[in-house]
């Protein structure tokens, strides 16, 4: 029986595919499942994803469909998953074979002691092009390792930590039950991906490796600066749409409210910089909307998150305070690996 699902969104992806989908057939596995969702590429995607299933049958299955942008590959995908859990790995990204098969070592060992883990989260490394030195994203500091766990004993992240897509693996059943459709023709849905489903989440396992291999660097890649201020309605669609899950710090633990509180922070700031970057009078008007609009939402919510420095620093006012924001800005762009 299938143990793992990987979702691999493809779009006009191929002059990289094969290094993604290769390391995820290195493990040599029968019981993984690699879905290639072929985004309406018009270039050999199709081909090369067809390639792949005729070589590796029961493995790898090539999906085609028309262009919806990255959140309707993963839609496809969830609706196509016989995997017992799924992760989703990017085209222009690779993971480490020896953390896949101790992944995989660790799914077995749930199914077969018929463990309900909700949500198994890892490590996950930005390969930016140009930087020798790699920084790695781990939870070593928050999350209990190796053993199973539940929010009641989830440590408070750092202000440059958060949960990812990239290191996420949840158990189909969780994320089909959390209700998530992600949106089309929209960048940066992965923020949903990660932010809605937890509150479906309630046990949970740390697996300390660096098993995701985050690209970063390409100039039209979705997270470049200039290719986000192009596309902030995308972001502010999602930022929107995670103000609009419905979270009461009264049903839920107190620690996956904070968490949840902490990444709507992060995604806020995101929104506020590239708009503040942009350099536009009407954009800095959206940014102070944006903020209204949480205000007038939700009060308790908007007061949590303003009260931290990243939230102050993109809210300072007048043209000196845009300037402090943007110098703050570049200091953490430098220091953290933005791209």
């Amino acid at each position: 029986m299938t143990v793992l699902t990987v979702i691999v969104p493809s779009y006009n992806a191929a002059g990289w595919m094969e290094r993604c989908v290769d390391s995820l057939l290195a493990a040599n596995a029968t019981d993984i499942e690699v879905l290639i969702v072929n985004d309406g590429s018009t270039d050999a995607t199709g081909a090369i994803a067809d390639t792949y299933e005729a070589a590796h049958p029961g493995i790898v299955r090539a999906i085609h469909k028309p262009n919806g942008g990255h959140g309707s590959t993963i839609n496809v995908g969830l609706d196509e998953a016989s995997g017992a859990y799924i992760k989703v790995v990017d085209s222009d990204d690779w993971v480490d074979v020896s953390a896949l098969r101790e992944l995989l070592a660790t799914l077995r060992r749930f199914r077969a002691e018929g463990d309900g883990i909700d949500l198994v989260i890892s490590n996950f490394v930005y390969e930016k092009v140009g930087r020798k030195n790699k920084r790695a994203v781990r939870y070593r500091n928050v999350l209990p390792h190796a053993r199973e766990f539940g929010w009641d004993e989830v440590g408070k992240f750092r202000a440059s930590q958060y949960l990812m897509m990239h290191s996420l693996v949840y158990r189909t059943d969780v994320l089909r039950a959390s209700g998530l459709r992600l949106p089309e023709h929209t960048f940066y849905v992965d923020n949903l991906y990660v932010y809605q489903p937890l509150l479906h989440v309630q046990r949970m396992f740390y697996l300390d490796v660096d098993l995701y291999r985050y690209f970063i660097g390409r100039a039209d890649q979705s997270v470049n600066e200039a290719v986000m201020i192009k596309r902030i309605d995308q972001h502010l669609r999602v930022n929107r749409l995670m103000m609009d899950v419905e979270v009461s710090p009264y049903e839920v633990p107190a620690p996956l409210y904070r968490y949840l509180l902490h990444h709507l922070r992060i995604v806020c700031v995101i929104s506020s910089t590239m708009l503040l970057r942009s350099g536009r009078d009407e954009d800095f008007e959206r940014k102070v909307q944006l903020w209204r609009e949480l205000r007038y939402d939700d009060p308790a919510v908007y007061k949590a998150i303003r009260r931290n420095t990243l939230a102050r620093l993109v809210n300072l006012p007048g043209k000196p305070g845009r300037q402090v924001s943007m110098a703050a800005y570049r200091g953490a762009r430098w220091a953290l690996s933005f791209n």
